[in-house]
């Protein structure tokens, strides 16, 4: 089989000229910087054979290509890269006979010396001389004994006189030698406690900096690296990194590492942090720095690859928060645009203040609006004015624009304070000139005022609605927003619910009225004291009010809704329970479709920002901090400190700046930074950023124009599960969804597909999406991927969150729970098969139901009513006594239509158990239909069949069914064997009540078909076996009735192999491919044919 698309950690990066170098797995990427534009992939190429590329060395020196050598393991390759788009052709090529070469000792490292050779640092502490060309020829080569164990290298010098060696050892020192003239090292810099991992040496300064898993990174002055004796003085210790410290780089005199905690550090002369740079999800592996214009690479475990742009240094230097000496005590801040602060004081003036001139100005003298007064504005762009609404406590209310204050709109809007004060933009209204004022008051009675702004007169106002809130003690409106062409309105309340009100009856009796003050208010002079007229009060009367259609109580907790946004159809709502929301609207009710928290302590999160180019900005606090995240990059692209969260502050980004403004210590405070252009690029996404412990292909996508696209979905021990699309053109993968609703690793995978919520429409694919893993916790998805021409991947996903269910909350529930022994929360799922065929006429049933294998040594299955979003445990039996690793549901149908639902389980002592379980579905549906979705869980009796097949621990487990009616049962181990068992279903009806009956007809075993645990099988069709261990050996095997006759063994790249999944494909010749996916540290796919006849047969070796 042949690979046709990789993810693999990133470990290597080198700049030659204008393109980005990266080693991922046995491959080499190249991106072009060259152009005004962002940088872009411009080509990939497989190097080394069995191994990952660990380094990659530019040949120094102009002209229109560059020579790099690759090196990796025993490996070692040379390509030509062309500069500067010269020539044609592709941008890598391979150089000197093209394929790469296996040395006899391990390379740690390379140089390019003169006369176009290179100096290699080998195992054993051996540097040798070696010329490429030619078929390769060793020139020269020197030892030096006492060097101890090797884990990195960097050389100096470009001749053999003066080729030296820095080697850092697994016991933390740093030896140093010159391989014309040293047996034993000349240098020993010692003082890290732990391996040194990364070294680098500037030649020009005389400086080496070394990198340890003490987590510490190191400088010393050690002059010419071969010449003289001694060690070299420490010049700097660096202490900051929370894991080990993998990479490190000199920028000038000073050092950038790159660590395991996935932070890439700059530090200052002082051993300090100076700038840290974050957004991998996993581990960083790779660093590298281009001298010209000082931009950063970064790759990790993660698969990802980031480009750093250099901060400007003069920006640094500009104090972060100034106080701006506001003229009375503030109650409410707002920014109107970058350069102007808008305040409203504890008495009720409102004054502004000039960024640009440094200088308060008066807007509103205290007594127009009085004490406990909120503030509320919205620009109007039509007319580059801003529209200003201050309610006071009394319930006064004043509207005026912010260019004419004294051209005002006064209306009493009730009886007491106003408590809640919003714009939202509304269909229908030009926002150039006119906004939607929402205002909350005594009794829960919610008002929407129409406003439109008129040149040198008070605005003109509309009353439209009166709502109605919901009983709660803190019961004010926070934030709305309009669905367009819907005549809804959608808002967020003080005790964190969600509310769904109708427009439609409003704006059709607001048509046939006319408004409440149409110029018929005098004007408000600032010192005026005459009393306001209850206009609004005398016209309210005749509006009823109106309850909600649709109300999610407590959506965001106790704390309050912050945010309520439409985009691409989809309502997004933000609380200060530090989450966001996702929802529709179906049959005028609100759906919750997804619950999303962006990064791990952000606790309030206000508002969310989509961008033009794709990204969701989240703007919150996170500790003492007003941050701005970006979900494209997963980093904090900006972080203001302001001491957490507070009552009032306002945020603004402009492309001439960036804003924040916020009250503490009874003063305003201002930051203000000019606008600088994205410090990061992704140039590869990131996947996972720890070892993908299950892989699942959901699909194929036909996307008009396009070649056929393969979704998959992926889990991870960091917990999060991945939605992407996986590339043959391209070889790379794309990301279009992340879930990251489990507290523990996501461990197992399972589809039920099929369509589901008639609203989406029946284009693209749709399936129930399964996932469990540790803390005995199982997740429930919908997913709906269809063709989106508009989007880099070519496919939109939209996910829909169905049930969950924990084992720890089940017990909780439980009747007499004192009396039982309590589930431990340490219990991990490790495999889930979906039961097939379960509603049909013999058992018409909404219900699905989930076959788990246990680590507390159970066999569970639970049931999932979609549309009333439960996930129950129905069922559940101890007869494995041990930890449980396999399950697999398949379905029997007899000629006469007659059904078995069967269950194969196999656990860690090597067995495999054979269930029927037809008896307890039926049970448990109707014991679900009558009490309504709760039962005790039933047993599942004895197994109808037990095989040791194995010595040790079944780590997989494929079951097909032949043309013949039976079924082919294949099982890897822990031992490296692979087992076979053909068995045939019956009916025994020598009892008063038809049984099954499993006969095992065929049995056959390869013992040490691998050298290390078979975590993946696959009967591709009766004769034909795939199996993929963690030798990172893919093989096909013939089966038959006696032996199984491996075909062929490919080696792949994707270390720790976790799961392999399998899919045909018929393409437009006729022809029939295997595909597989394969996961663990990494994600690859292959392809090939398979011969319907095995090789001739060979003397065993």
């Amino acid at each position: 089989m042949e690979s046709v698309a990789l993810v693999a950690p990133v470990t290597a990066l080198e700049f030659v000229g204008d393109a980005l170098l990266a080693g991922t797995g046995p491959e080499v990427v190249a991106f072009r910087l060259s152009g005004g534009g962002p940088a872009a992939a411009a080509g990939r190429r497989s190097v080394l054979r069995e191994a990952s590329v660990q380094g990659l060395r530019a040949e120094p020196g102009p002209g229109p290509a560059a020579r790099v050598a690759v090196f990796g393991g025993r490996w070692l390759a040379v390509l030509t890269v062309r500069r500067g788009g010269a020539g044609g052709g592709p941008l890598l090529a391979a150089c000197g006979g093209g394929a790469a070469r296996e040395l006899r000792a391990r390379v740690w490292e390379a140089r390019w010396a003169a006369g176009r050779r290179l100096a290699l640092a080998l195992g054993g502490g051996t540097v040798a001389l070696y010329e490429w060309w030619g078929g390769g020829r060793w020139l020269r080569q020197a030892s030096c004994g006492g060097a101890g164990a090797l884990r990195c290298a960097a050389l100096a010098g470009v001749s053999w006189g003066r080729l030296a060696l820095a080697a850092g050892t697994a016991t933390g020192d740093v030896v140093v030698w010159r391989a014309a003239a040293a047996k034993a090292p000349q240098r020993q810099l010692r003082g890290h406690q732990g391996a040194v991992l990364a070294l680098c040496y500037a030649a020009s300064r005389g400086l080496l900096a070394s990198a340890s898993e003490d987590r510490s990174v190191r400088l010393w002055a050690v002059g010419e690296l071969g010449g003289g004796d001694g060690a070299g003085a420490c010049l700097l210790v660096c202490y900051g990194h929370g894991g080990r410290v993998a990479a490190v780089v000199l920028r000038g005199p000073l050092p950038v590492s790159a660590g395991e905690d996935g932070a890439c550090l700059e530090w200052g002369g002082g051993g300090g942090v100076r700038r840290a740079r974050r957004g991998h999800r996993g581990a960083l592996r790779a660093l590298a720095l281009r001298p010209a214009g000082g931009r950063m690479a970064t790759g990790g475990d993660d698969g990802g690859v980031r480009l750093w742009q250099p901060r400007r240094e003069a920006a640094e230097a500009v104090p972060a928060v100034a106080a701006l000496g506001s003229p009375e005590r503030p109650r409410a801040v707002l920014l109107v645009g970058p350069r102007r602060v808008l305040v409203l004081g504890e008495a009720g003036g409102l004054a502004t203040f000039e960024v640009a001139q440094g200088r308060w100005t008066p807007v509103l003298h205290p007594a127009a609006s009085g004490p406990r007064a909120l503030l509320a504005a919205t620009p109007l762009h039509g007319w580059d004015e801003t529209l200003c609404a201050v309610a006071g406590g009394d319930g006064r209310l004043l509207l005026f624009a912010l260019s004419r204050p004294g051209a005002a709109a006064k209306l009493t809007l009730f009886e007491g304070a106003v408590h809640g004060l919003s714009w939202a933009p509304r269909p229908g209204l030009s926002p150039n000139t006119a906004a939607a004022l929402l205002a909350s008051g005594p009794g829960g009675e919610m008002l929407w005022l129409d406003v439109t702004h008129r040149p040198g007169q008070a605005p003109w106002v509309q009353l439209m609605g009166r709502y109605l809130l919901p009983p709660c003690k803190q019961r004010w409106h926070t934030c709305a927003t309009f669905l367009p062409q819907k005549g809804l309105l959608v808002c967020g309340d003080r005790r964190g619910s969600l509310l769904l009100f109708s427009c439609s009856s409003s704006l059709e009796r607001a048509a046939e009225s006319t408004d409440i003050v149409n110029g018929a208010i005098d004007p408000v002079v600032e010192d005026s004291s005459s009393e306001l007229e209850p206009f609004c009060l005398l016209h309210k009367e005749a509006l009823p009010l109106e309850s909600p259609l649709s109300v999610l109580f407590g959506l965001h907790g106790k704390t309050g809704v912050t945010s309520v946004t439409i985009h691409r159809g989809y309502i997004y709502s933000t609380g200060r329970d530090g989450v966001y929301h996702q929802l529709r609207l179906r049959d005028q009710q609100l759906e919750v479709l997804q619950k999303h928290r962006p990064c791990k302590g952000l606790q309030w999160i206000e508002e969310l920002q989509f961008t033009s180019d794709g990204d969701l900005l989240v703007l919150g606090f996170h500790a003492d901090n007003f941050v701005v995240w970006s979900s494209r990059t997963g980093e904090n692209i900006h972080c203001i400190p302001c001491g957490g969260g507070h009552r009032s502050w306002s945020y603004c980004s402009s492309p001439l700046a960036e804003v924040f403004a916020f009250i503490k210590s009874g003063d305003v405070m201002l930051h203000h930074r000019e606008a600088e252009p994205c410090e990061q690029q992704v140039l590869l996404a990131s996947l996972h950023g720890r070892e993908i412990t299950c892989v699942r292909r959901l699909g194929a996508v036909e996307v008009p124009g396009r070649a056929t696209v393969n979704v998959f979905v992926t889990g991870s021990e960091d917990t999060t599960i991945c939605v992407l699309v996986l590339s043959e053109n391209s070889r790379a993968a794309v990301p279009l969804a992340r879930l990251s609703d489990h507290i523990s690793s996501v461990r197992t995978l399972a589809f039920a597909m099929g369509p589901g919520d008639e609203s989406f429409g029946d284009e693209g694919l749709s399936a129930l999406l399964f996932s469990a893993g540790g803390r005995a916790q199982i997740e429930c998805y919908r997913l709906l991927c269809t063709g989106d021409t508009a989007t880099e991947s070519a496919v939109a996903c939209q996910v829909i969150h169905v049930a969950s269910h924990r084992l720890d909350k089940h017990w909780e529930h439980k009747k007499n729970r004192h009396k039982l022994v309590k589930m431990d929360p340490e219990t991990r799922y490790m495999s889930l098969s979906v039961v097939p065929g379960t509603s049909t006429k013999q058992l018409p049933t909404p219900w699905k139901f989930l076959a788990a294998a246990c680590s507390d040594a159970s066999v569970r299955i639970f049931g999932l009513l979609e549309a009333a979003r439960k996930l129950v445990l129905v069922a559940e039996s101890f007869h494995h006594q041990r930890c449980v690793l396999k399950v697999e549901a398949f379905l029997h149908t007899w000629a006469g239509g007659e059904r078995r639902h069967l269950l194969c389980s196999a656990a860690t002592d090597g067995s495999i158990a054979f269930w029927d379980i037809t008896g307890p579905i039926m049970d448990a549906a109707d014991a679900l239909h009558q009490a309504e979705g709760e039962m005790q869980p039933l047993g599942l009796g004895a197994p109808l069949v037990t095989i040791m097949a194995h010595s040790c621990g079944v780590n997989s487990l494929h079951i097909r069914e032949t043309p013949e009616g039976q079924y082919l049962v294949a099982s890897g181990s822990d031992d490296g064997s692979i087992h076979v068992c053909l068995l045939e279903v019956s009916l025994d009806r020598d009892e008063a009540m038809a049984g099954t009956c499993l006969q095992v007809l065929e049995r056959v075993s390869r013992p040490c078909a691998h050298a290390a645990h078979v975590t993946g099988i696959r009967v591709l069709r009766p004769d034909l076996l795939l199996s993929a261990s963690v030798d990172q050996r893919l093989t096909l095997w013939n089966r038959s009735p006696s032996e199984l006759v491996p075909l062929s063994t490919t080696f792949f790249h994707v270390p720790d192999l976790a799961e392999l999944d399998c899919w045909e494909v018929v393409d437009a010749g006729g022809e029939l491919r295997y595909y597989c996916v394969l996961s663990g540290q990494g994600l690859e796919m292959l392809c090939g044919t398979a011969s319907s006849k095995p090789p001739p047969q060979e003397a065993p070796q």
